[in-house]
């Protein structure tokens, strides 16, 4: 029965019946995106699953057990099998060294913390295969992120979760508008992950018992100085344990060993806590002092997405909430553009590891829209 495209819109938006509409779905071979694709093939859309092949396939085959990778794969092609859409893996092994891996490496290198997954969503997942998906003629590409997005009055809105422990708006601030108009983010609903693993068991995917990542994928057992020392091999260079106040307390075997706010592992005991305030990169010093130097008011932030209604440079300051940590709650803000990309971000209440090369990202004080974010570009 056709549908009635003046007064009808299906599940994604569109004036058209689901079997009309082609979209692209980026599946990892995890219970979120597969659940999506099932969910989506269920309703009569005409399904594409897209794989990317990001790091180690090879290996990952050769080897059972080597790597996730392999695996992961397979359990995406296996639901495309079980749901009947077709499914396709990318090689970008490629794309994603040269735009997250060494990115990850050398801003570890220059004294950030980085968050590649942002990286990975914003110059991969969201340009280099959303790309792809419309070279497909699909309509649209839709995830398994716990996001919402709505259409609002004027455009389409980006927004938290519904459900508040799975929210990942702080990995996804950097989707830009274009984007956004393509993208579908059909979990984003739901109240629980307990709500997406019923919905796997009731599509009878093998994945629906599949334990969560918790890991970056290409650093599988959480060890980032391993990794950065096997790319970058003068990494491991070693430097001085600096206080504020200029006494060397000791040697450190390379400052990728250290992040901002850290205190355990120092090799200084004695004394009053210390915790890591800066790392300087120059002269290879890890910067310590007490717990109160972690405290920051003023964050400066650059390469601004904005996805405000009115632009950015249209109001002398914002009064907003925003996040400096992914495990932070938002906190009351003020926002002053000092141009179209960057900002001074006044904190009311100052925050504690404050760090280079972790994303800012800001929310509306009063709901859940996501207005954009940047990034740290200075700490201490």
């Amino acid at each position: 029965m056709a549908l009635d495209q003046k007064t009808k819109l299906n599940s994604l938006g569109f004036a058209k019946a689901p079997q009309d509409t082609r979209v692209v779905v980026a599946m990892s071979g995890g219970v979120d995106s597969s659940v999506v694709a099932a969910q989506l093939a269920c309703e009569g859309y005409d399904v594409v699953g897209i794989t990317l092949q990001l790091y180690d396939h090879g290996a990952a085959l050769a080897k059972k057990g080597a790597c996730c990778a392999g695996r992961d794969i397979h359990d995406a092609r296996r639901v495309a099998d079980d749901m009947g859409f077709p499914h396709y893996v990318l090689d970008y092994e490629n794309k994603f060294r040269e735009s997250v891996i060494n990115e990850f490496a050398d801003s570890y290198l220059a004294g950030a913390t980085p968050v590649p997954c942002i990286r990975c969503n914003e110059k991969v997942k969201f340009r280099d295969l959303l790309e792809t998906a419309k070279d497909l003629n699909a309509d649209c590409m839709a995830t398994g992120h716990y996001i919402q997005r709505f259409s609002g009055a004027q455009k389409a809105e980006l927004h938290k979760a519904a459900d508040g422990d799975r929210d990942q708006s702080y990995f996804l601030f950097s989707t830009t508008q274009e984007q956004l108009d393509y993208l579908r983010f059909p979990l984003g609903h739901l109240k629980s992950k307990a709500q997406t693993r019923e919905l796997a068991v009731k599509f009878g995917l093998s994945v629906a018992d599949k334990p969560d990542s918790q890991d970056i994928c290409f650093v599988p057992n959480g060890s980032y100085a391993a990794v950065i020392e096997k790319l970058r091999p003068e990494a491991a260079s070693p430097g001085n344990i600096v206080h504020l106040d200029g006494r060397v307390l000791g040697q450190h075997s390379g400052i990728i060993n250290y992040t901002v706010g850290q205190r355990r592992g120092l090799g200084i005991g004695g004394g009053d806590p210390l915790y890591v305030v800066r790392l300087d990169a120059e002269n290879r010093h890890v910067i310590v002092g007490p717990k109160e130097a972690l405290a920051t008011s003023i964050v400066p932030v650059r390469e601004i997405n904005w996805l405000g209604d009115e632009p950015f440079e249209s109001r002398a300051e914002w009064h907003v909430s925003v996040r400096v940590r992914s495990t932070r709650r938002p906190k009351e803000a003020i926002i002053t553009p000092l141009s179209a990309t960057e900002a001074t971000v006044e904190l009311l209440a100052p925050e504690e590891g404050v760090a280079p090369g972790q994303a800012c990202v800001f929310y509306e004080t009063e709901g859940t829209r996501i207005w954009g974010g940047g990034w740290i570009w200075r700490g201490n």
